[in-house]
């Protein structure tokens, strides 16, 4: 088995196509199928279910899956490790939710830069759960996630620690008839839907009005419009408020208060460039 034909099998399972995994890859359809075949024959199994949608992993497909992440993963840490030089250099792939690189990381990214300016920066947002499991699979030198970590896995800074509100129309006059509004969320896996689905819960709204939106500028558009309510970082809305274009309503201390976490895996290597950029996290500092 060939490193090689496991970052084939790798991205025709993330993009459940031979003709998409074709693409990226820059190899030809033929080369891709043969390597697929290759592989199951080599192993004796089927990887792929085959339908007119496309390809999904077997049950056999999906164990190979995380043996191919981890060895592909520590190949290319190998690759890093071994080059790596005193001064930060070359790629750092940093991942965060919607909210944290709105407000927080804007400043955080434009000091590292200033300072390391031969270090690409990257950054890929998500919700919190998608943000693990980039980083589990070595696909993300580390991430900014909404909650605490305590996956046995990754080790984790408290990076910052934000103050929740309900975000509501300028319109709405109390936190009473703020609840009565359709709520606006990220997709499931977003830690601050979480909370506020327990908060919720705890004083009997077990069935609000939900709309899903894919991007923070959409949730703030439609709160500003009167759309509907939303659970959020003060931070990330304190300008519209000040513009009066969105009211706050403070929510019980319980829930108020969340922690921004940066995670990493435990047992990565940890390179010039992800090291000093740890290193000026508002955490690592006051440690």
């Amino acid at each position: 088995m060939e490193s090689s034909d496991l970052r084939v099998f790798q991205m025709v399972a993330r993009e459940g196509s031979v003709t998409k995994a074709a693409g990226r890859l820059g190899y030809v359809q033929s080369n891709i199928t043969a390597r697929i075949q290759q592989l199951e024959s080599e192993l004796q199994t089927v990887l792929f279910a085959r339908h007119n949608r496309g390809m999904s992993l077997t049950s056999s497909g999906k164990t190979l899956l995380t043996y191919a992440d981890k060895i592909v993963g520590l190949l290319d840490e190998a690759v890093v490790a071994l080059s790596s030089s005193g001064e930060p250099s070359g790629p750092l792939l940093i991942g965060s939710t919607q909210t944290a690189a709105a407000v927080r990381l804007p400043k955080l990214f434009a000091s590292y830069y200033a300072q390391h300016s031969n270090v690409q920066l990257s950054l890929t947002t998500g919700h919190t759960q998608f943000l693990i499991e980039k980083v589990l699979h070595y696909e993300l030198d580390g991430a900014f996630i909404g909650c605490s970590c305590t996956h046995p896995d990754l080790q984790s800074i408290q990076a910052y620690e934000e103050e929740l509100v309900v975000a509501a129309g300028p319109g709405v006059a109390s936190l009473q008839e703020a609840l009565t509004k359709p709520v606006l969320v990220f997709t499931t896996g977003c830690s601050y839907r979480d909370v506020l689905d327990q908060w919720l819960q705890s004083i009997g709204i077990t069935q609000p009005i939900m709309m899903e939106f894919g991007m923070l500028e959409a949730i703030i558009g439609g709160i500003s419009a009167g759309l509907g309510i939303s659970l959020m970082p003060k931070a990330v809305i304190q300008k519209h408020e000040e513009e009066g274009l969105i009211r706050t309503f403070a929510i019980p201390q319980h829930y108020r208060f969340i922690k921004t976490e940066f995670i990493m895996r435990k047992d990565a290597f940890i390179s010039s460039s992800l090291s000093a950029f740890v290193g000026m996290l508002p955490g690592a500092v006051e440690a």
